[in-house]
């Protein structure tokens, strides 16, 4: 290990600037105005990797945004590693609850601050420093593919495409990646499972325009009253999803896996605490650990309509909406889930409105085995710089782009993540503590030496 404390001692300093440099690019995929920063990040993203020693690194096209490839092929008879992380970034609204620029990072307290910090520029930094580590120290043991996309953050809708007709060129023996978290800097884990997604926007429509609500109020259907009532009436007073059909394919997982999911460390005054509730919520008969990673779940993401300015106005809107997800579990198929949600919701609408579902984006849930070999690899990497063997843990979040990996080239991922519950990730303030970019950094190298050995 002295070799690679020592060339992070000697080039730390570097490693957060060229992070700085890309975390300063306001890569914001959901955001049509932001186009060009995304080609940005491509082409830094692109210099970097040549930099970092890798012998070719292209930006392709997509219908959407870029994507940059790069690869080290060292021996072809050696296993393979295609590294997968995303250069997009969430928006940074509400950009008032933010205490520093969120583009424009800095270090404080012992962490990065800055939109994208975590998720994923921070965690992707991770694997292009530790692949520049090991080809400057001559230590790379197998070759290495990176393909790094610009839509994550909107569910990666042309990656698929993308991959597909690049089949041959990513072809490799795992996909690793680092867009997850663990339970605690003191706690490693690593996340075995996914849930997939399905979203969609709604759209309640009354009357043809605004009203008077003093004139018309209590004669004519209020569209957001409607569509609060529309959406009361998905989930029951025992936290069930009331969707017909919507549990049918759900993997009821058996009691003894449900038993070692309850042996993870979990706090729920500590869970309480940290995000400032007295009490928690969700299906019935399942513990909070088990609601995000082994049930699925309904919300509401966002609901609009109306006057919502300074002040009172007193109106009676003509249309109401709201961006609603689902998350699920192996085995849901999220086209079947995005249409009986559509069916369901547009049946029960009152014929005092109009009701419209488009849908967003969904993806599929992910399962990755633990007696494959990269992630006996994975572990083993944990245990030497953390002193303690992982966890493996079903993560409530969804990564709608694994399950097309799967399935479009046949591989497995292994789930890396180093992200931790404080930092803040999608929010105001994202951060990603130093000590973690550090010990992920070394994790990563050990992961290489590691899968090497098992996988000759």
């Amino acid at each position: 290990m002295d070799y690679i404390n020592n060339y992070i001692e000697e080039n730390k300093d570097r490693f957060l600037e060229e992070l700085f440099g890309l975390l300063r690019i306001p890569s914001i995929s959901s955001v049509k105005s932001h186009k060009p920063d995304m080609y940005k990040a491509a082409e830094y993203l692109k210099n970097l990797l040549l930099e970092s020693g890798a012998d070719k690194a292209t930006i392709f096209e997509t219908e959407g945004n870029p994507v940059t490839y790069a690869e080290k092929i060292i021996d072809p008879k050696l296993p393979t590693v295609l590294v997968y992380s995303h250069m997009d970034v969430m928006p940074v609204d509400p950009i008032e609850k933010w205490n520093t620029e969120p583009f424009e990072p800095v270090v404080k307290d012992g962490k990065i601050w800055g939109r994208g910090a975590d998720d994923d520029k921070g965690q992707g930094m991770m694997h292009f420093k530790a692949f520049e580590l090991m080809v400057k120290t001559n230590t790379l043991p197998c070759n290495v593919k990176f393909m790094i996309e610009g839509e994550e953050e909107i569910g990666s809708p042309n990656l698929g495409k993308w991959a597909e007709e690049n089949k041959e060129m990513l072809s490799a023996d795992v996909i690793l990646v680092s867009d997850t978290a663990m339970f605690g800097a003191d706690t490693p884990s690593i996340t075995a499972g996914l849930r997939g997604l399905a979203y969609w926007q709604v759209e309640v429509t009354g009357p043809n325009r605004d009203l008077h609500s003093g004139l018309f109020g209590g004669a004519v259907a209020n569209p957001i009253n409607v569509l609060c009532s529309m959406i009361d009436q998905m989930t029951d007073e025992n936290g069930k999803v009331t969707i017909p059909g919507f549990y049918d394919d759900v993997l009821e997982v058996s009691a003894k896996e449900r038993e070692l999911l309850a042996r993870a460390p979990f706090n729920e005054e500590e869970y309480k605490k940290a995000i400032d509730v007295e009490e928690l919520a969700g299906e019935k008969g399942f513990t909070t650990t088990e609601r995000t990673g082994i049930r699925p779940s309904f919300d509401v993401c966002g609901i609009w309509g109306g006057y919502t300015g300074e002040g009172a106005k007193t109106v009676l809107p003509s249309k109401a909406y709201a961006k609603i997800s689902t998350r699920l579990v192996p085995h849901q198929d999220h086209k079947k889930i995005e249409k009986l949600f559509k069916d369901h919701f547009e049946s029960i609408a009152p014929k005092s409105v109009k009701v419209e579902v488009s849908v967003l984006h969904g993806g599929q849930g992910y399962v990755c085995p633990i007696d494959l070999p990269a992630y006996q690899a994975a572990e083993k990497a944990y245990q030497d710089v953390y002193g303690k063997r992982p966890v493996p843990v079903r993560s409530g979040g969804s990564i709608p782009i694994i399950s097309t990996f799967e399935q479009v080239l046949g591989l497995k991922s292994v789930l890396m993540g180093f992200g931790l519950e404080a930092d803040a990730i999608h929010s105001p303030n994202e951060n990603f503590p130093l000590e973690q970019f550090y010990r992920g950094l070394k994790t990563i190298l050990l992961f290489y030496k590691y899968y090497a050995e098992i996988a000759k």
